[in-house]
């Protein structure tokens, strides 16, 4: 189904459930913090899932989105929510992998490095992410993936070998443990902080997305991307479960539908978004290409050290999310 034909089939759904919500007696506000800058598609995708949870509850809900990080850091955005110190946010999934090691299955380097693939390993892991999410106060409303991981230097870099002793951008323990594996030094440095990190020399390279590059410009400061595909992590939206639990059936199950259709358009927009992310950051000077076979295959051996260590961390639930995702296949 194409994305303009399940926006009108929920548009429909969401004007006869918006009238049915429309007129009760109390309208709330839910602040919705997020970490990255608002022309990034995780936001724009936010925003719209904001506004139809907005229009279609007819303003009983009003969702207002606070992107770049500028009500809550994106690393206490998460515990903001559970505390109920905001209503609902979006945070990166594998950012609380030190909480629980199951929250990193979705960053395990080459586990699930195509869409499909990844999409497969959500389905097998979200079971038990929902269950892990209902114990620490949180739903998940929608989650929807980076485009593939890519790596970045400020020089050529043709083994493992070239990367020892680069100060790397650190955003979760699988790159602080990429980083170790490789000889890198990792930095702690938030979405919003890559650009000045990157300029001031405080990081000279990272993995991350074409889209996180694309946004920051990061090529006036680094010179190559090498497109390993490493993996495909998600951002997902959660909301209080106390908040939830007070929310009406109706309004409920318009915010259901627009989670469901902003689910839908994220993924589209990721994967559309691969192809430009990458022209654009060549258009901006950096070389751009897949990576060196020698590098390649050390980048995979490191890869089968940390799919064994996540498996060992995660325990009982890391290998049911690993024999059903390999079932699916």
């Amino acid at each position: 189904m194409r994305y303009s034909a399940l926006k009108t089939g929920l548009i429909v759904s969401l004007s006869v459930a918006g009238a049915c919500v429309a007129g009760s007696a109390y309208a709330e506000k839910w602040d919705m913090p997020m970490a990255y800058s608002a022309t990034n598609f995780h936001s724009e995708t936010g925003a719209q899932f904001a506004e139809c949870v907005t229009s279609g509850t007819s303003g009983d809900i009003e969702i207002v989105t606070h992107p770049s990080g500028s009500l809550f850091k994106g690393a206490d955005i998460k515990r903001a929510i559970q505390t109920g110190q905001t209503q609902i946010g979006e945070r990166l999934m594998s950012g609380h992998q030190n909480e629980n090691a199951v929250f990193g299955f979705d960053s395990v380097p080459f586990l699930a490095s195509s869409f499909d693939d990844s999409a497969r390993l959500f389905d097998a892991a979200r079971p038990t992410m929902e269950k892990l999410l209902d114990e620490q106060n949180l739903v998940m409303l929608y989650a929807v993936p980076w485009p593939p991981q890519g790596l970045y230097f400020n020089k050529e870099v043709n083994s493992v070998e070239d990367m020892k002793g680069l100060k790397f951008r650190s955003y979760n323990n699988a790159t602080a443990r990429l980083a170790e594996l490789t000889g890198m030094l990792p930095v702690t440095i938030e979405a919003a902080e890559i650009s000045q990190a990157f300029a001031t020399g405080v990081a000279e390279s990272m993995v991350s997305s074409g889209a996180t590059g694309y946004d920051r410009k990061v090529w006036e400061s680094l010179s190559h991307f090498y497109e390993v595909d490493a993996w495909l992590p998600y951002n997902y939206v959660m909301v209080n479960k106390d908040v939830w639990e007070g929310t009406s059936d109706a309004s409920k199950g318009v915010i259901q539908a627009c989670a469901q259709l902003a689910q839908y358009a994220g993924n589209w927009r990721a994967k559309e978004y691969t192809g430009f992310t990458m022209a654009g950051l060549a258009a901006g000077g950096m070389t751009v290409g897949p990576a060196g076979d020698a590098l390649v295959a050390e980048l995979k051996a490191i890869g089968d050290t940390m799919t064994k260590e996540w498996i060992e961390a995660a325990g009982d639930d890391g290998k049911a999310i690993m024999d059903a995702f390999n079932a699916s296949k």
